[in-house]
């Protein structure tokens, strides 16, 4: 088995040849940080996933022209907090394309090699004046150093920045993969995360580069969910240098690499769960003995979307039967007579609820003393004998959540 260190401090800085820098632009109030850059030092493969939702914002559409035209020779992200540039129409297409040519220009670079995100108010116009004075500003102040600091500056409704390395010792040499993320709510991923960039020093092809980033986040962000909400502006991005001068190239590699960039994108997505709008719980619902991977997802999404469910989370009240309610409404046939239900906190398996479709003696004091705790698991066996599972990650739905939503453009 391959040697993977996790570096718990590290960021998308990390790797060789990446630099950063935050900037307080005048987005948001009392000079809080809403300007980052994350810039390379040699051009990079790039692999992208977006949101699948029909209405998406100015720089998904421009980052997606720009990834046709050019996914080997990008330079640059810019990301913006405070504003998302959706449902902007054609002023807000110009401005994310303005964008990437500040910081074309300020970086003395090519406008289709930089990529831009936005997160934050829709239906808002980018305040480009701002916007153009912090890029001109903040890209006079790279440095491998402000990796956190770029984190900090992309959150929106998020308490701590999120961000992460690891390191792979490859056959040709070792080689780091670090990254950020931002998200808090309106999570419910159908591609990856809300905002995500990974940044790493390998050399990785594009194409090759988006299969690993595909599966990846297929085994991570696109198994979250805090409101069942999929956002307009979704995106993760996976920048490749090759300034190691390892080359990502044979099968022993390229599993070696898939296997560290799988870890770092499941801490991530952990991360985001955690810092869920109002969440007081962490909850893992594993769903086994389906037909098929696909329809073990099915149920185990609807179950983490379930308001019933995660109110029942929230209330610390073990009422099993929400749980299989809303796996029954899946749209997923099995028989539920053969239907077993465990809980536990370090094992899913430690309390049994329901054999074979019958409530077990387990004492209700013991099922809610799991519910009570911050973190928990959740079992849940179809006994249709196939080997169809998956894993989804979940919080509560909390009054707090509500709180925050209600005042989030105030």
């Amino acid at each position: 088995m391959e040697e993977i260190k996790m570096i718990v401090d590290g960021t998308v800085t990390t790797p060789l040849g990446f630099t950063a820098v935050a900037h307080a632009a005048g987005l948001k109030k009392e000079n809080q940080l809403d300007l980052a850059l994350v810039v390379s030092e040699s051009d990079c493969s790039c692999a992208a996933m977006f949101t699948k939702n029909q209405v998406v914002a100015a720089p998904v559409i421009v980052d997606r022209e720009t990834l046709a035209q050019n996914s080997s020779r990008l330079h640059a992200v810019v990301i913006n907090s405070k504003n998302a540039n959706a449902c902007t129409g054609e002023p807000g297409l110009a401005n994310a394309r303005a964008t990437q040519k500040i910081a074309a220009n300020a970086l003395d670079c090519q406008p289709n090699q930089v990529l831009v995100l936005s997160t934050g108010v829709i239906g808002v116009q980018l305040p480009m004046g701002k916007l153009e004075a912090g890029i001109v500003a903040g890209a006079k102040g790279l440095s491998r150093e402000n990796g956190r600091l770029a984190a900090e500056a992309i959150m929106t409704t998020d308490t701590h920045p999120k961000h992460l390395a690891v390191q792979v010792e490859l056959p040709g040499g070792p080689v780091t993969i670090g990254g950020m993320a931002k998200g808090s709510g309106m999570i419910h991923p159908n591609m990856a995360t809300m905002l995500s960039v990974l940044t790493t020093d390998a050399a990785v092809a594009p194409d090759l580069l988006d299969g690993l980033l595909r599966m990846a986040v297929n085994r991570s962000f696109n198994r979250i969910s805090i409101d069942g909400d999929t956002s307009t502006n979704d995106t993760i991005l996976l920048l490749a240098n090759g300034v190691s001068g390892t080359a990502v190239t044979d099968p022993e590699s390229i599993a070696q690499f898939g296997t560290a960039l799988n870890q770092l994108c499941t801490q991530l997505a952990h991360m985001i769960v955690r810092d869920g709008e109002g969440a007081t719980k962490f909850v893992e619902i594993q769903v086994a003995g389906a037909q098929s991977e696909a329809d073990a997802h099915q149920i185990a999404n609807t179950v983490a979307t379930s308001p019933l469910v995660k109110t029942a989370f929230a209330g610390s009240d073990a009422n099993w039967g929400r749980l299989l309610m809303a796996a029954g409404r899946a749209g997923v046939a099995f028989d539920q007579t053969k239907i077993n239900l465990w809980i536990g906190v370090q094992q899913p398996d430690e309390l049994q609820l329901v054999a074979n479709g019958t409530p077990t003696e387990y004492q209700e004091m013991d099922a809610a003393a799991v519910f009570a705790e911050p973190e928990f698991k959740i079992l849940l066996d179809l006994g249709s004998g196939g080997g169809g599972t998956a894993v989804v990650w979940t919080t509560d739905l909390s009054h707090e959540y509500v709180s925050i939503n209600t005042d989030y453009r105030t």
